[in-house]
């Protein structure tokens, strides 16, 4: 089971309009790097719904999807 956890990310905007996040922060605050952006592209999210642009990063060594829909931010998280 999953659900959709909105998130506060730190990114880079280029000159070119060209958007990079930097860092996710979590619900309780905690920060994660994100290593790598290994591709961007416009998705859905087939586990909690909703669509915008995905971006598929790697975090803490693990790919993983952060999406951004009309300005905001979640990611996929599972329910414990």
């Amino acid at each position: 089971m999953y659900r959709k956890v909105y998130v506060d990310v730190i990114l880079r905007q280029e000159k070119s309009g060209a958007i990079r996040p930097l860092r996710i922060i979590w619900e309780n605050g905690r920060v994660y790097e994100v290593e790598r952006l290994i591709y961007k592209c416009r998705a859905a999210s087939m586990k909690v719904g909703g669509c915008g642009m995905r971006y598929t990063v790697q975090i803490c060594g693990k790919e993983t999807y952060i999406f951004e829909e009309d300005g905001r931010w979640f990611v996929e998280a599972k329910e414990l």
